[in-house]
């Protein structure tokens, strides 16, 4: 079977495992702490990132982005990148707003300095950085319920590889309570919608060893 390598708040091994899932491709998990900078993993990815993921004939990618680019090219039966060049188009210009922005304004920021700095011993969070997070979040949260008050998903029509890169995000966030979902309700019925995917309900399932997620966390309905 298929393994991707990740760690469960990771929010680019979050959009892999949403990605295969959409496909409904099987896989196994395994857990990967990148700080530890294991020689055999380092093997499979010299960056010594998550995702990576190895297929049954033990083929290696890494990088989510070019993982999900793969996985587009060799299992194109259910796209998420959509069948016209335009709409494409939009969906990676999406995909690279929360793969690129969010991340470097709020993800970085919260989950980076909250939890990630604590788990790999790199010292202590840096206010004034969770505080420009949490400044930050509202202008991406606004800008969801804009896209979503004038289309279906937030690409379009389709839900699209633009949508499981923004609530791969947003559910590790959320995983420490730092969305502020009361102050923005169109994108909270969005992700709620996300939410009930199929797809995307193992995520919901994840825990780590003494940081608990808020009660609402895996509810579907919040």
């Amino acid at each position: 079977m298929r393994t991707v390598y990740h760690h469960p708040l990771s929010p680019y091994a979050r959009k892999v495992r949403v990605a295969l899932a959409e496909k409904r491709l099987e896989f196994s998990l395994e857990l990967e702490k990148p700080w530890d900078r294991r020689e055999d993993f380092l093997l499979l990815n010299p960056a010594g990132e998550v995702p990576v993921l190895v297929e049954e004939d033990g083929a290696v990618i890494a990088d989510h982005a070019a993982i999900c680019e793969y996985l587009e090219d060799a299992y194109p039966d259910t796209t998420l990148l959509g069948a016209q060049v335009v709409q494409r188009a939009e969906v990676r210009r999406l995909t690279s707003w929360f793969d690129v922005k969010f991340v470097r304004e709020v993800t970085d920021l919260l989950l980076g300095e909250k939890l990630f700095k604590r788990l790999s011993g790199q010292g202590t969070p840096h206010a004034a950085a969770i505080r420009a997070g949490h400044a930050n979040i509202h202008y991406h949260l606004d800008y969801i319920g804009w896209l979503t008050e004038r289309r279906t998903w937030l690409a379009g029509d389709d839900f699209s590889l633009a949508d499981v890169a923004c609530a791969a995000q947003l559910s590790a966030i959320d995983y420490l309570g730092d969305v502020p979902w009361d102050d923005h309700q169109d994108a909270r019925d969005y992700y709620a919608r996300v939410k009930s995917r199929p797809s995307f309900r193992p995520l919901l399932a994840d825990h780590i060893a003494g940081v608990p997620p808020p009660k609402h966390y895996a509810d579907l309905d919040f």
